[in-house]
């Protein structure tokens, strides 16, 4: 399957779909990850990764574009939400190298950014390493997606 649409749902009770990301968990704010939860999880799912990007950075460099600000994975599959500022399951690394969550914090004057947490559900718990990447995530799990969905949030970065 690629990875389109599915019918699982993706929610966080710090903000609305299409709504503004609370400063809490920017980094102008605490750079505390939000609360988010899911439903309607295909059948057969037993891992789920989550990611964050913002498509809106003005980056390009060796084929990838924007800013990756979170890369979780190896979540079991009877999991359905994560607490704010959740450090458990297996860390990435985003775009400037480290793990951890880096919260939205657009270049100033840059205008609003769109922040797309992404799941994916999988049809195997893989026990991935530790440290990778957005794009080395996509291509380790793309053979055992189930299906996913996104949560956007905006953020402009305070004057």
């Amino acid at each position: 399957m690629a990875f389109a649409l599915s019918k699982m749902q993706l929610e966080s009770s710090a903000f609305e779909a299409g709504g503004k990301i609370p400063t809490i968990h920017t980094g102008e704010g605490k750079d505390l990850s939000p609360a988010l939860k899911w439903s309607t999880v295909p059948e057969g799912t037993k891992s789920f990764a989550l990611v964050c990007h913002d498509p809106d950075a003005p980056l390009v460099a060796k084929g990838q574009y924007g800013f990756v600000h979170w890369v979780l994975y190896n979540i079991p599959g009877n999991v359905t939400e994560l607490g704010e500022g959740v450090d458990n399951y297996t860390l990435g690394v985003h775009s400037r190298g480290e793990s951890g969550y880096m919260g939205p914090m657009p270049p100033q004057g840059h205008g609003v950014h769109q922040y797309y947490f992404m799941l994916f559900a999988l049809d195997e718990q893989l026990r991935l390493p530790t440290g990778l990447t957005l794009w080395q995530l996509l291509e380790k799990i793309e053979p055992h997606l189930l299906g996913t969905n996104r949560l956007v949030g905006t953020y402009e970065r305070s004057l």
